[in-house]
């Protein structure tokens, strides 16, 4: 049986995901999001695959991406993504 109190880094993640996909709840369950290393530097990717429709986001969606990652310390900058290829990048 699992702890309640499971405090891994990983379980960290998913909360902290989670958490940040109800802050954002315009952005399709099929969006890929995730945090990877750059350098010294930890990024935000929002991966726009399976839903290539939903990109760019608006303006105000932008800033509620923006104000989400701040709330929870996700990190200071932004990928936008379709697989490999990088569409767009913004630092906080």
């Amino acid at each position: 049986m699992e702890s309640p109190l499971n405090c891994t880094s990983a379980n960290f993640e998913k909360v902290a995901l989670s958490k940040f996909r109800s802050l954002t709840p315009y952005l399709p369950n099929n969006i890929r999001i995730s945090r990877e290393p750059w350098g010294r530097f930890t990024v935000l990717c929002i991966d726009f695959q399976d839903c290539p429709q939903y990109f760019p986001p608006s303006p105000e969606q932008n800033q509620n991406l923006i104000q989400a990652m701040k709330q929870l310390g996700l990190s200071n900058s932004i990928i936008f993504r379709i697989g490999n290829k990088i569409l767009g990048w913004k630092r906080v």
